[in-house]
């Protein structure tokens, strides 16, 4: 019976060790560039990003690490996306609801571009032999806004999106990287959508 006992408790010592150290072999290190969203419903219309978010890490971000007219993903890993629940209105312009991919035109001096792409394609579907190309990138564009960049007040060592709206109709959306912000506005249309929703009664 001894035996037994100490036979079934090695047993168990051995499944312990085993389990543990399997588990300690799945477990990885944290992503460099952790998967990141922000949402909120602005007026009728849900408003959602989804974005990984790289660190400065001590390095020159714009100029250097994203260089000056050449358009990148917006965040790190996957594209960055932004979807709208019902159709909006930016810079001007009627855009419907559903998925966009964010690129970002940096540039050394004047306004930036931000480009909502129509796909919602990785910006490696314009590149050509290591080079974007931004004719065809523009050219899917389901909107193009020009915006100026904002000193940041303070370093942002990850990247980082912002959705606010104190109206509660125009949404501000703002992205935050290193010594960089930029904002473009997201009308949802609200007095439109009530117009069509009287009509129909």
């Amino acid at each position: 019976m001894k035996h037994n006992k100490l036979f079934l408790s090695a047993f168990a010592l051995i499944l312990f060790f085993s389990v543990s150290t399997t588990s300690f072999a799945q477990l990885q290190a944290p992503a460099p560039s952790p998967a990141a969203s922000v949402s909120q419903v602005v007026g009728f219309t849900k408003i959602s990003i989804d974005y990984s978010s790289p660190g400065v890490k001590g390095r020159k971000v714009f100029g250097e690490l994203e260089k000056y007219n050449v358009s990148w993903r917006a965040g790190a890993n996957n594209p960055t996306i932004i979807e709208f629940s019902t159709g909006v209105s930016i810079a001007g312009k009627n855009i419907g609801a559903g998925k966009y991919s964010i690129f970002i035109t940096p540039q050394a001096s004047g306004d930036w571009t931000i480009h909502l792409n129509s796909k919602a394609n990785a910006v490696y579907a314009y590149t050509k032999d290591g080079k974007v190309d931004e004719a065809a990138l523009a050219k899917d564009d389901a909107v193009a806004i020009s915006v100026s960049p904002i000193p940041a007040p303070e370093t942002f060592e990850r990247l980082a999106y912002l959705i606010s709206a104190e109206d509660n109709k125009v949404a501000s959306v703002t992205f935050m990287w290193a010594d960089v912000m930029l904002s473009f506005e997201v009308d949802t249309q609200v007095a439109e959508k009530m117009e069509q929703f009287k009509a129909t009664f």
